[in-house]
């Protein structure tokens, strides 16, 4: 009997991060879904309550409003040590969606897509959903990715490497020397990279968040205000690329999406452009857990790679000295 359903589907479950998230309720500590726990910051509250009240509710331009693309390329220029201008950028509906048209507007069936294992769940389904074929690579004892790993797995059929620093889940951040490495070697092999940095402001220990697109323009850059404003339910993202790949990608936005949510994209252009101390209140709250989680997890015994950025721990949770730890703290 014929399948009612897509093929491409069918080796896709929900995500187990969701699955849980899901299933609680109560009184706990969620601890599944990689999301701040902070109140959104007044000003940008405000800014969408003038929006709504002023009835800005319409629809807006596909790539997004024009002033809000005007920071967000701003932005890159002062943050990111990059230039883009407002016409190869679109605004997204959160960065998921960024990176859905980023890999389905490249990867065709049967291409390859490298990314780092272990890595955000979404890569290899999103990879999986465009036909193609998700290829992790195994990190360094510091889950880093090294070059040596990288062209051990390039192929004929591998079409993008996906670039996540500072990483979900291992809390790892790539050095200079490693993204120019990476976005050198992509070049030498005409690999896209897409590169997600929704987490560059969260980074601990003098380490430093460095942009591939600093080094090559055959890059998509993906971001998002939902971490590092604590937008998370706004649902605002944003991704920047050389204009042949905007205009290709602009075709899946627009029948998959039409445009951005216009209240939420005048709460990121308060975001972005408003006052930042919020953004710095937010990061040593996160400092303070990640030395708590660690000097608790080391006190136990837990041997692990101190993470340098995000809000994440990975603790070797298989390797035989942690398990005894485990039993013997039990």
């Amino acid at each position: 009997m014929r399948t009612k359903f897509a093929h491409r589907i069918e080796h896709i479950d929900i995500s187990g991060i969701r699955k849980a998230f899901e299933a609680l309720s109560g009184d706990f500590i969620n601890l599944g879904l990689g999301e701040p726990d902070f109140e959104t910051p007044e000003h940008i509250k405000t800014a969408a309550i003038q929006a709504l009240k002023s009835g800005f509710t319409g629809y807006t331009s596909n790539k997004g409003i024009a002033e809000l693309r005007e920071a967000i390329s701003n932005k890159f220029q002062r943050d990111n040590n990059f230039s883009v201008s407002p016409d190869e950028l679109i605004v997204t509906a959160g960065a998921s969606e960024a990176l859905h048209i980023a890999i389905h507007s490249v990867v065709e069936k049967g291409d390859e897509v490298l990314m780092p294992n272990p890595c955000f769940v979404s890569y290899a389904a999103l990879t999986k959903l465009a036909e193609g074929k998700p290829i992790g690579v195994p990190l360094t004892e510091d889950l880093t990715m090294s070059v040596e790993a990288l062209k051990e797995r390039i192929t004929a059929k591998t079409k993008v490497l996906i670039v996540n620093s500072p990483a979900n889940p291992t809390g790892s951040v790539e050095s200079e020397a490693n993204i120019k490495a990476f976005a050198d070697l992509a070049s030498d092999h005409n690999i896209t990279i897409i590169s997600d940095e929704v987490y560059e402001y969260l980074i601990y220990d003098g380490a430093k968040h460095i942009s591939p697109a600093r080094f090559s323009d055959d890059v998509i850059t993906v971001n998002a205000v939902s971490k590092t404003y604590s937008m998370t339910g706004f649902r605002l993202g944003y991704l920047a690329a050389r204009e042949e790949y905007v205009d290709q990608m602009l075709k899946i936005h627009q029948y998959i999406q039409a445009c951005a949510s216009s209240i939420s994209q005048k709460a990121a252009l308060a975001a972005i452009t408003g006052p930042q101390e919020c953004v710095a209140e937010m990061w040593r709250e996160f400092k303070r857990r990640r030395d708590f989680t660690v000097d608790t997890l080391t006190g136990m015994g837990l041997q692990f790679p101190v993470p340098r950025g995000a809000f994440y721990v990975f603790p070797l949770v298989g390797d035989e000295r942690n398990i005894e730890k485990v039993e013997e703290f039990l």
